[in-house]
C-alpha cells in the first residue's frame, strides 16, 4: 500500500492497521490535529474552573505552568533523543517568550475570573470566543490574512454568542 504505515507500525490485526492509518492522517491534516487541540483546552478551561474553587489563582497558574512545562520539556528531550534537528532562532525564541507572556497571563486571569464564581458554561464561550475574535483580528489586521465572508460571518455569530452569554 504505497504511503500506507508499514507492518512494523500496523502489527497483526486490523485495529492496529485502523490505528496507523488514522494516526498517519492526524499528523498530515490538520483538521483533526485542530479538533484534538479543542478537546485539550477545553480540559484545561474545564480543569481550571474545578481548581478555582480550591486554590488562590497564583498558585493554580504556577502549578499549571510547571506541568506545562514539563510536558514540554519530555517532548524536547524525546525529539533530541530521537536525533531530530531543532532550528533555533532568536526571532523564534523571542515570539515563543511573548506567548509564554500571555498564556501565562490568560491562565492566571481564567483563574481570577472563575474564582468569582463565573459558571464554566459561560465564561469558557466568552475568554475562548474572544480570543478567536482577537486572533482573527490580529490574523486579519497585522499579518494582512484573508477572510472570506463565509469566514467573517461566522466570527460575526461568535460575538453574537458571547453578547447573548454574557446578558445571562
Amino acid at each position: 500500500m504505497a504511503g500506507g504505515p508499514t507492518e512494523r507500525e500496523c502489527g497483526k490485526g486490523s485495529g492496529d492497521i485502523l490505528a496507523a492509518l488514522f494516526l498517519r492522517n492526524l499528523m498530515t491534516n490538520w483538521l483533526p490535529l485542530a479538533l484534538l487541540t479543542a478537546l485539550c483546552l477545553a480540559g484545561y478551561n474545564f480543569f481550571i474552573k474545578l481548581a478555582a474553587a480550591h486554590l488562590p489563582p497564583a498558585v493554580g497558574a504556577v502549578v499549571l505552568q510547571l506541568v506545562a512545562a514539563g510536558l514540554g520539556a519530555a517532548w524536547l528531550l524525546r525529539l533530541r533523543l530521537a536525533g531530530q534537528p531543532l532550528s533555533i532562532s532568536r526571532t523564534g525564541l523571542g515570539l515563543a517568550a511573548l506567548a509564554g507572556l500571555s498564556v501565562g497571563l490568560a491562565e492566571i486571569l481564567t483563574f481570577v475570573v472563575f474564582k468569582r464564581g463565573v459558571p464554566a458554561s459561560v465564561g469558557t464561550p466568552v475568554i475562548v470566543g474572544g480570543s478567536v475574535l482577537l486572533a482573527a483580528g490580529l490574523g486579519w489586521v497585522v499579518l494582512r490574512e484573508s477572510l472570506t465572508l463565509t469566514q467573517a460571518g461566522g466570527l460575526g455569530l461568535i460575538v453574537v454568542g458571547i453578547g447573548l452569554l454574557a446578558r445571562g
